[in-house]
């Protein structure tokens, strides 16, 4: 199957490593319903990719995204079943992100606002460049956080600092974010996108079953798609019995101990 082309989605496979980037720099990335349908799509072709096992996200140009784009509003004031679709396109990108199967790794850049920080939180790590802000102005805009960013943020951040955040709607940087625990790591601007890609690849040499069982568990904890946990036990009894992860642990038990 050949990849999908999108002039909102730029899609890139170096091994297994595939780079989703939002490709819409000339109005900083804003999230149209086209680019949202867009990622859909590139997710679900994705998903179809055994190869891949890490998937970056990030922005074209010097913004991960700017949120939504106020241009969407018309088609929300539009009547039946395209409104509704319009309204829920984001929550089902998030959702397509949170069902792959590979490690998605957010690589945020510049301005990260609204529906990109949506975006954002349904990757499983999160890297930012020290230079990044971060925004959730809904409320100020005279509407709701939709497309599932409450539950989003409350699976990252406590209560009180998710309210924090949605009502007062004030900006806050890089380095906040990270003492939030909404980023887990951060970087010069000029060093990011290599972070990213060698983040990607140390996660691509590990073994499959551990990373997907360390996956699933997670995400079961934090009610994330349907619950799917392994137990300990069997995951621990398949991946002892794993060719890879036999391998890998041969792998660790030379790098460590060596000879002995």
């Amino acid at each position: 199957m050949t990849a999908p082309r999108s002039p909102h989605i730029g899609l890139d496979l170096d091994g297994p490593v595939a780079t989703v980037t939002l490709d819409r720099p000339e109005v900083l990335n804003a999230l149209s319903v086209d680019l949202l349908e867009d990622l859909v799509t590139a997710c679900d072709w994705l998903a179809t990719q055994s190869q891949i096992r890490v998937v970056i996200l990030t922005g074209a140009g010097r913004t991960f995204s700017a949120g939504a784009d106020l241009s969407t509003m018309e088609r929300l004031l539009a009547l039946g079943a395209e409104a509704r679709a319009a309204a829920d396109a984001g929550d089902r990108a998030a959702s397509a992100i949170e069902s792959l199967d590979a490690v998605t790794v957010a690589a945020i850049q510049g301005r990260c606002v609204g529906g990109g920080v949506v975006l954002a939180l349904a990757c499983d790590l999160r890297l930012a460049s020290t230079s990044a802000r971060f925004s959730i102005p809904e409320v100020d805009l005279g509407i709701p956080l939709a497309w599932g960013g409450i539950p989003r943020l409350l699976r990252e951040v406590p209560p009180a600092v998710a309210r924090d955040l949605v009502l007062t709607c004030r900006e806050f940087d890089a380095a906040e974010a990270a003492r939030l625990g909404l980023v887990s790591r951060i970087h010069p601007p000029e060093e990011l996108a290599a972070a990213a890609v060698t983040l990607a690849g140390e996660l691509a040499d590990k073994a499959r079953l551990p990373v997907r069982a360390t996956l699933d568990g997670v995400r079961a904890q934090l009610g994330v798609g349907a619950p799917r946990g392994w137990s300990d036990a069997d995951s621990l009894l398949t991946a002892v019995r794993d060719p890879e992860c036999q391998a890998a642990a041969q792998a660790y038990l030379t790098r460590v101990f060596g000879d002995r």
